[in-house]
């Protein structure tokens, strides 16, 4: 027996009670990648051009498409749904097929493991369509279309080519059962054997097997000893042993831990977790074993061996993508820093992890926002980095040089500008006056208008209507050499007359 599901953004979750849609660039022209209920009502569908829907549709509220994050939801989804059958398949964009067969009664039935189904989507984010079907082409289908019935399925549930489905339509032919009634010959001599094929898939009469998710085998190692062991170092001596043969299998899968878990196991059949986790990604047993020793002496409750431990369990259940690094040729005639300082700052923050706790010391990680007020973002070390780092990252290394402390808010200061539109000339901050010899820019940096309804409508119309103001970005050097960050806010198509602020001082 085979499950199929349809997910979907849940409708509660739209920004606004308008029709929403999801928009994405289809060669040189906008088009509909995904509708809710409320513009399906209003009679726009995916596919649909945008200047199209919006003759149709003026209140319809846009968001660009990011298949990206919808490739990764849908994995995520895919790993949750894995708790109710081993064989789960993806079915882009939006859709996952199950295998559950022998695996209903777990749960009461199908009624029961379809309303675990669906409540694990929601508390994913997703409502569902789920269908039931004896094979995973039909349940597919009866997912996707809404029917009861595989033979009162659309002939838009084979998914052919729109000129093939246009001749369906124009011989008369508009569902499943209608093709089935046809001989088969015939239907391959005028539309082709992929329709017979695919109508044979979703008939049950042809295979069309599943592709499943696969999954990654656990980063774990375990040893047995055959006689209780009582002595603490002897018991880590053999932790790092494993750490040494995890090591091996994760350099071979280029990954490095983050998080490590040692189980002890005594005779008496108790059980000590102790857990440490690394601010960079590694697999070098020294800095783990120094951080499982320092845990082992901060311990609250001492680490008792009782009548001796029986096995050790290592886990490692998060780990990143770590390259190979290359240590010998790269510290010949090294300067200060580089790797060496980056490796020494993530040793002591592990220590003061270990020391003082995940949720004790923070961090700043890029924002998605292009603000600089709200670029970065504090965050405790246990709750990780964003899934986009290395996007932000490389967006700051190529962005022009800025101060490492900004004021909040930003300072109002008086400028005397050459032109309306020009660099500063001379700006009072504080009663003092300050005479510009040097002035770079401006760097220019829009209003998050798309984060404001009807952002597709264009910047300009969505700035008035909002009151978001463009910021131009100077750096300027003083008669004395002090360095500057200001900026005015709004240009004078936007503000008759704009304000300026100073945002930061350079070093």
């Amino acid at each position: 027996m085979q499950a199929g599901c349809k997910a979907g953004a849940r409708p509660e979750q739209a920004p606004c009670a308008s029709p929403f849609a999801l928009v994405a660039r289809s060669g040189s022209a906008l088009r509909l990648a995904a509708v809710d209920p409320a513009a399906q009502k209003a009679g726009l569908a995916a596919g649909m051009a945008l200047a199209d829907a919006r003759a149709r549709c003026p209140d319809l509220v846009t968001r660009p498409a990011d298949p990206a994050a919808d490739a990764a939801a849908l994995e995520r989804l895919l790993g949750a749904l894995g708790r109710f059958t081993p064989v789960v398949a993806a079915d882009p964009p939006d859709g996952a097929v199950l295998d559950v067969t022998g695996c209903a009664h777990l749960l009461g039935g199908e009624a029961g493991l379809l309303g675990a189904v669906l409540e694990e989507a929601r508390r994913a984010g997703h409502a569902a369509r789920p269908a039931f079907a004896a094979n995973p082409a039909a349940a597919r289908a009866l997912a996707r279309h809404g029917a009861s019935d595989v033979r009162a399925l659309p002939v838009a549930a084979l998914e052919l080519p729109d000129e093939s489905l246009m001749a369906l339509r124009r011989a008369g032919l508009a569902t499943l059962g209608d093709l089935a009634a046809r001989p088969s010959s015939a239907l391959a001599a005028r539309f082709g054997e992929g329709l017979v094929l695919r109508l044979r898939q979703v008939l049950g009469e042809a295979a069309s097997p599943l592709v499943p998710r696969r999954h990654a085998d656990p980063l774990r190692a375990e040893e047995r000893f055959a006689e209780p062991v009582a002595r603490t170092e002897d018991v880590l001596d053999v932790a790092e042993d494993l750490l040494r043969r995890l090591g091996a299998e994760m350099e071979r899968r280029r990954l490095g831990g983050r998080r490590f878990v040692f189980t002890l196991c005594r005779s008496d059949g108790a059980r000590r977790r102790l857990a440490v986790e690394t601010g960079l990604a590694s697999r070098d047993p020294a800095p783990v074993m120094r951080l499982l020793r320092e845990r082992i002496e901060g311990l609250a409750d001492p680490l008792d061996p009782g009548f001796g431990f029986d096995s050790v369990v290592l886990a490692i259940p998060r780990s990143e993508p770590l390259a190979a690094r290359q240590a010998g040729l790269g510290q010949i005639g090294a300067q200060p820093g580089g790797d060496a300082v980056e490796d020494s700052v993530a040793a002591l923050v592990d220590r003061l992890v270990v020391r003082l706790g995940p949720e004790a010391v923070y961090r700043l990680v890029p924002a998605d926002r292009h603000l600089p007020e709200v670029a970065q973002e504090v965050r405790p070390w246990g709750q990780g980095l964003p899934r986009r780092q290395a996007t932000f990252a490389a967006r700051l290394d190529d962005s022009p040089p800025r101060p490492l402390v900004l004021f909040d808010p930003p300072q109002p200061i008086e400028v005397i500008a050459g032109v309306p539109d020009g660099p500063p000339l001379r700006f009072r901050w504080r009663g003092a006056l300050f005479a510009v010899r040097l002035a770079e820019g401006p760097e220019r940096i829009a209003a998050e208008w798309w984060r404001h309804e009807g952002a597709h409508s264009g910047q300009a119309a969505t700035n008035a209507a909002t009151g978001a103001l463009t910021r131009d970005y100077y750096r300027v050097e003083d008669a004395q050499g002090r360095r500057w960050w200001l900026f005015r806010h709004g240009l004078h198509a936007e503000k008759p007359h704009p304000a300026w602020y100073l945002h930061g001082q350079f070093p």
